[in-house]
């Protein structure tokens, strides 16, 4: 419970909720496999010789209003099926549906939405729950669903674009100053579980394995390794659990010398991929960063919080938002199941 209030997952592969229900653990690609990279033109060859290799499967891709899909769209043959999240009937993030319409009339893909609501996240939930064998991130019902769409359409495969973010240095927060120990556990740590468990673990195990000296922390190799791993393991679980498969391009890549953390500092994050995208769509201004949208504030407004006895009993929930309002809500109605 700690691990994933903490984390967004369960780090331990020998730690498991209940007997007999054996939590899934993700395992990026071996290093030997990845392609090096130094710049957008190569980049763009490498992802050229992925869908080559993909050229026998009837594709679709997650697209979103943002820089990584619409690069992927260049190469998705014409005619391929793109799909884009709709919340709330349209009315949440309209700025990147609009730019989500802009990318496949570009490269002349089908555009289909995957609308999502609370009555979805709900239907779907306990089913990816149970094929991890443990609470999930927000956004698993939600690539549930826009699984099941694209299976009937007759997709065999789903290209996404996650790992540009965590290959070439997108998670610009994260990487934003050199960290003290103190400061970077703080800075991680999605809900603090002192804060809201009856009998909380102490997570300081994990962040000592990147303890530098007495006040200092690997914050890179934590953000390859941890932070990685739990976002990677979202798509792959939804996935699964669809019986669909999938491939994220750039998970296949790394960058050939280490990131220049000046450059990100200063405003220019995934600085290859902003590259690739001017290469791309040179008339077009690059979108601001955003996370995969979900109105979890939206969903949560009026939520009072957790009940079952695993919780403290005076949990202020409205310090908390929407984000580790869900935390909170799916590990309860994960130990309500399968209690």
């Amino acid at each position: 419970m700690s691990s994933y209030l903490s984390l967004r997952y369960v780090e331990d592969d020998d730690k498991q909720f209940f007997e007999g229900l054996h939590h899934q653990v993700y395992r990026q690609q071996p290093l030997e496999r990845k392609v090096l990279v130094s710049d957008a033109h190569d980049i763009d060859i490498a992802l050229r010789n992925v869908f080559r290799r993909i050229s026998n499967e009837k594709l679709g891709m997650l697209l979103s209003g943002g820089m990584d899909s619409s690069i992927l769209a260049s190469y998705m043959p014409e005619g391929s099926n793109a799909y884009t999240f709709r919340f709330l009937g349209g009315k949440y993030k309209t700025d990147e549906l609009e730019r989500a319409e802009y990318y496949p009339e570009y490269y002349h893909l089908n555009l289909h939405y995957v609308d999502i609501d609370w009555n979805i996240v709900d239907k779907y939930v306990d089913k990816v729950m149970g094929h991890k064998g443990a609470p999930v991130h927000s956004i698993e019902p939600q690539l549930y669903a826009a699984a099941l769409q694209a299976k009937k359409d007759g997709i065999t495969m789903l290209v996404i674009g996650d790992a540009a973010d965590y290959v070439f240095g997108g998670m610009d927060g994260l990487l934003s100053q050199n960290w003290s120990y103190d400061q970077y556990v703080k800075r991680t740590i999605y809900v603090n579980p002192v804060e809201v468990l009856t009998d909380p673990y102490d997570m300081n195990y994990l962040f000592e394995r990147y303890r530098i000296g007495k006040s200092s922390i690997d914050y890179i190799r934590f953000y390859d390794e941890i932070v990685t791993d739990e976002s990677y393991a979202s798509y792959e679980n939804a996935f699964e659990t669809a019986e669909i498969d999938f491939i994220d391009p750039y998970e296949l890549l790394k960058m050939a010398k280490p990131m220049d953390l000046g450059r990100i500092r200063n405003g220019d994050s995934k600085y290859l991929i902003r590259d690739l995208f001017r290469m791309k769509y040179p008339e077009t201004t690059i979108p601001i960063k955003q996370p995969m949208p979900r109105p979890v504030d939206d969903y949560f407004a009026q939520w009072n919080g957790p009940t079952r006895k695993e919780f403290k009993k005076d949990i202020d929930i409205t310090k908390y938002t929407g984000n580790q309002k869900w935390l909170l809500y799916c590990l309860e109605r994960f130990l309500n199941r399968y209690e």
